[in-house]
């Protein structure tokens, strides 16, 4: 498949869902946060920092609701099951479009509060500027911004689901005390002790081997499958007892729930393996999706990563949502789960899965759209609701009416279209009732003429009660966004939503250094976002022109740096590549060589 068919795939909108703005309570536990009488006037914290009693985390975080652009499917052949999403943006406003009580369980691996720099993997920008928010205040500030995330999560847990929480040393202590005040202290079930045998060790203090995952459940009705995640019994006095002792004859166990201590090793040389530094080993990820899911139940990650949860979800046949805010991840992950569906020998059906951007979206499939369709994502990125009842208005904002171009960005807006938008708006109910004169016309681009024709309407205003007032607003343009820009506050940085992305113009150089063995370089690539960088490329040796996946080893790779491959055998092969910039661009280069 060309670069132009892979565009031309027709591009998807899915609708976003608007959640109750007004904050659900916090759990009652008066007792466990009785202040103490004997004490005389103790101040309690009772409830999680960032909390506002009457807009909960909205007064920090206010909701951000942008439509979900939908950049590609990946195809198994079952079309018709649900699709699986792999979603790229920020997980709070993400989470906030999904419905409530929607999922079974919830794994997450935030950033560890260990440094900024340790956290920021690829250097996306949406990366370092999320990281800065996150240490902006210290503990303090960390907390708030996982407050707010794990509040939204256990709205979208279903009764009977749970949520586990991966830390480490730094805020686990932390992270409990809050995750108490969100889900209540009688819902903890479990502080589970991940132990491993690797990393620094020191002189000075015992070695840190172990991280921590805290495990919650949303109420008492929730799910434990304890009979899928059995392991074999070691006690002597066991085996005894079913043999030879005052058990025996009885069919002995197939074996014992694990205790809350997990030794399971990561295989630096294991397969599953991409190179990712916080990578975990789906070992782990298994046991917990087995101990508390059942096949066809949802699984979700919003701090995904290198893709461990959907793979892993994947393969022991669970639906599955991921979301991660650095395009690099998404890329990492979309290949990996195309690796892992072609390995699957299950008799299931594998689902499709969706790649969708959120707040940060493909200029260039955009333009592709079908009109009605891109006029509908355009009204709803500027805050709009599309509206088509009356001819040549294709929305409001507010009652005021909006008028948006054509998908192609070459075609400017000129002024018949200012003038026949003027016209419709004084065929509406608005004009003729309400006397309402206002109007705002959305644009890639516009004619110097049709800025003219504009003034000439407005300076009608003193002299002729027929006068129109239009706002000419480009859609690349701040104006275009400040309805979501003017949310900022001094705990939320909202100036680099809504954006529009171009791809990298992917240039490969290639030339064959020993028999079979070739070096490619991509050192020409020019991209095409302001102050982009180049911050990792994937390559596929042999390309089907369906489904990209990276060869082994080949999934993060460095811009700068060629890479050599050694072919299996001479032949013809289709070589492919995606590009990725730290603003969020990807590009795709595909060619077929013979090599010999």
């Amino acid at each position: 498949m060309t670069e132009k068919e892979r565009l031309e795939q027709e591009p998807e909108l899915t609708e976003p869902i608007e959640t109750d703005a007004e904050p659900e309570p916090l759990p009652e536990q008066e007792e466990f946060w009785r202040p103490p009488v004997r004490f005389g006037s103790v101040p309690v914290e009772k409830e999680p920092l960032g909390w506002d009693r009457r807009k909960g985390f909205y007064k920090l975080y206010p909701r951000v609701s942008l439509p979900f652009q939908i950049v590609e499917r990946v195809s198994f052949g079952n079309p018709n099951l649900p699709p699986n999403r792999l979603i790229w943006g920020d997980n709070l406003h993400v989470m906030r479009q999904l419905p409530s009580e929607s999922i079974d369980l919830i794994y997450i691996d935030p950033p560890f509060f260990s440094g900024r720099q340790y956290n920021v993997i690829f250097g996306d920008q949406n990366e370092v500027r999320s990281f800065n928010d996150i240490w902006e205040g210290g503990m303090p500030g960390y907390l708030v911004w996982l407050n707010a995330r794990l509040y939204e999560m256990k709205r979208l847990l279903k009764k009977t689901g749970s949520i586990y929480v991966h830390c480490d040393w730094h805020a686990s202590h932390y992270i409990k005390v809050e995750m108490d005040k969100i889900f209540g202290y009688e819902n903890f079930l479990n502080e589970i002790i991940w132990h491993y045998d690797y990393g620094a060790r020191s002189k000075r203090y015992f070695g840190r081997k172990h991280d921590c995952i805290l495990w919650y459940k949303k109420t008492n009705e929730y799910n434990f499958y304890s009979e899928n995640i059995l392991v074999p019994y070691e006690s002597k006095m066991t085996l005894w007892r079913y043999t030879k002792g005052g058990q025996a004859g009885k069919p002995m166990p197939q074996g014992k729930i694990p205790s809350d201590v997990w030794d399971i090793k990561i295989n630096a040389m294991s397969k599953e393996r991409i190179g990712y530094p916080t990578q975990k080993p789906e070992a782990l990820i298994e046991r917990i999706i087995k101990a508390s899911t059942k096949e066809g139940d949802i699984v979700a990650d919003f701090f995904c990563g290198g893709g461990t949860t959907p793979a892993v979800a994947q393969r022991l046949g669970r639906r599955w949502i991921a979301c991660d805010q650095s395009r690099v991840a998404i890329a990492v992950t979309a290949d990996r789960l195309v690796r892992g569906a072609e390995q699957l020998t299950t008799d299931n059906p594998t689902p499709d899965f969706t790649i969708e951007y959120w707040g940060v979206y493909e200029a260039r499939r955009l333009q592709k759209m079908p009109p009605n369709e891109f006029r509908a994502f355009i009204l709803r990125c500027f805050g709009a609701r599309p509206e088509n009842k009356f001819a040549g208005i294709h929305g409001f904002k507010g009652s005021v009416p909006v008028w948006v171009c054509e998908p192609d960005p070459k075609r400017r807006v000129e002024p018949q279209d200012v003038v026949q938008f003027a016209n419709a708006i004084r065929r509406t109910p608005h004009y003729q009732q309400a006397n309402l004169r206002d109007g705002i016309m959305l644009g890639w681009a516009f004619n110097h003429k049709a800025q003219t024709a504009a003034e000439q309407l407005r300076a009608r205003q003193n002299t002729d009660i027929h006068f129109i007032r239009l706002e000419l607003i480009r859609i690349d343009s701040p104006r275009f966004r400040e309805h979501i820009t003017r949310l900022s506050t001094d705990h939320a940085d909202y100036e680099n939503f809504l954006t529009f992305v171009l791809p990298p113009l992917v240039s490969v150089a290639y030339k064959r250094i020993a028999p079979l063995t070739y070096k490619f370089d991509i050192s020409d690539t020019t991209v095409q976002n302001p102050g982009a960088n180049l911050i990792n490329v994937q390559w596929d040796f042999n390309y089907d022109g369906r489904r990209f996946r990276s060869a082994q080893g080949y999934a993060l790779k460095k811009a700068a740096e060629p890479v050599v491959y050694k072919f299996p055998c001479a032949g013809r092969y289709v070589v492919a590549c995606k590009v990725q910039d730290d603003k969020g661009g990807e590009g795709f280069w595909s060619e077929e060589i013979a090599v010999s």
